[in-house]
């Protein structure tokens, strides 16, 4: 987003954005050998005797390499599809990567972070009340594609419910979806986490007090997500660190939210020992311009390694904004020779990427689950984490765990790491095993399949 450089245009903002609330908003099974989960609880695990169900997974945006959520989409369809059951994939743009026997519904959206404002014919703004939506709210710096999607998949699916047995939406949390409750056919929602610590952590990152207030406009569907997520019967999170989120940040009542951890496709994130390990080479994929993945603190913490480690390299899977906070930081540190910046590139590229690097690191400040803690475990990867949100959780006693926020913590940390090889070794191979017993799509899928049943049961 560019800042705004006078108070005028801070004032026409806040006025359009006054005007367009006025005008837009709108009011609106018993266990069976069940496997246990992390934090120790037993989870729901499928009768091999029940019928196949048909399931509709939703996603209002989906891209394929990038993003948990199109991740997610991937492997659980996948895994659902393994099991026998019937599974139809709803998503806006960018849409998801599938396998065949998937299918996918497609609902166009104007997709403006891709195409731009001026991507939109004038004529489509005047007939199309959903489009108008979209081009205003990305005008005055807004996000309202989960409102837009989520109208667009009540109107598709209200007709086509008796074509399912469960509709499940991944972290829209929107208004329009709130219609299918009620119907008899059980609407579950995954949480990966309230996106509300999100926004503490980029309001609390940013200093300058206009660009305060668009960090706190574009996450304004936070307050929907919220509002909606109270009104929810079945709620599905990630890990238990994520649940407690919810339940303090959104109001949900624990009763309501089940605890199904992700998954890894240990067959494609896999160690590949051919490949010749760099000496000195620290992995991290982290949104380069994102507060919570905490970024600053891995360059941080490399600009004091260099000293003791002149070899140091960094192989950063993100992009960042030009002219932005982390070119910033890398010219202020000095540390632009030393880094590799990839993006947009496939999960054989990124395993690939582990096997040449000698560690990998998840600095992240908050996560709800940390997908890519558990990708580079299943790469045998020694790792280390920070005790942000779930990582904890999620690497148990496979990986090093430093403070959020650390960077002192973290560099001295990656020092012992880097320089004592027996330590790196057993480090990875304890994650391996870990990442193979613990984090299955095989088994999330089995316990969502038992938990849509408990759902279905309850209508």
């Amino acid at each position: 987003m560019r800042s705004r450089s006078s108070e005028s245009p801070i004032v026409w903002f806040l006025a359009l954005r006054t005007w367009y609330t006025l005008l837009y908003t709108i009011p609106g099974v018993d266990t069976i050998n069940a496997p246990a989960t992390l934090d120790g609880s037993v989870a729901p695990a499928v009768a091999a005797t029940e019928p196949p169900l048909r399931i509709a997974l939703l996603g209002y945006r989906s891209a394929p390499f990038s993003g948990g959520q199109g991740i997610y989409l991937h492997y659980l369809s996948r895994a659902l599809t393994k099991l026998g059951h019937k599974v139809t994939v709803i998503s806006g743009p960018p849409y998801p990567h599938l396998v065949p026997e998937v299918v996918l519904e497609q609902l166009p959206s104007l997709d403006l972070y891709a195409n731009g404002l001026r991507s939109v014919p004038p004529r489509r703004l005047l007939t199309d009340p959903l489009a108008r939506v979209e081009w205003l709210s990305k005008l005055t710096g807004g996000f309202a594609e989960p409102w837009t999607f989520a109208e667009r998949a009540r109107r598709w699916l209200l007709p086509r419910l008796d074509q399912f047995d469960v509709i499940h939406d991944n972290q829209t949390l929107a208004d329009g979806l709130l219609a299918i409750q009620g119907t008899g056919v059980p609407l579950v929602t995954t949480i990966h986490h309230p996106i509300s610590r999100d926004r503490r952590l980029a309001l609390q990152a940013e200093p300058r007090w206009y660009r305060r207030l668009l960090v706190a406009r574009w996450h304004d569907f936070v307050t929907m997500q919220s509002r909606v997520a109270r009104q929810l019967n079945h709620v599905v999170t990630v890990s238990s660190a994520s649940r407690n989120d919810i339940v303090a940040d959104f109001g949900v009542h624990p009763a309501r939210v089940q605890v199904v951890h992700i998954g890894v496709d240990a067959a494609l994130f896999r160690p590949l020992p051919q490949i010749e390990r760099h000496s000195c080479q620290i992995m991290a994929t982290a949104s380069a311009d994102t507060p919570n993945k905490g970024l600053p603190v891995l360059l941080r913490a490399a600009h004091r390694l260099v000293p003791v480690l002149p070899e140091l390299k960094l192989l950063l899977v993100g992009k960042p904004r030009p002219g932005g906070s982390t070119e910033a930081l890398v010219a202020e540190l000095g540390l632009g020779d030393r880094i590799e910046w990839v993006h947009n590139v496939d999960h054989e590229t990124i395993v690939a990427h582990y096997a040449r690097s000698t560690a990998a690191v998840v600095p992240s400040l908050y996560e709800g689950f940390g997908l890519p803690a558990v990708e580079a475990m299943a790469c045998a990867m020694p790792l280390v984490v920070s005790d942000g949100g779930a990582l904890p959780e999620v690497v148990g006693d496979a990986a090093e765990v430093v403070p959020a926020g650390d960077h002192e913590a973290l560099a001295a940390a990656l020092q012992n790491l880097l320089l004592d090889k027996s330590h790196r070794d057993a480090l990875g191979a304890k994650a391996r095993l870990r990442a193979e017993r613990h984090f299955s799509w095989d088994v999330c899928a089995a316990q969502m399949v038992a938990y849509y049943r408990e759902c279905m049961a309850a209508c």
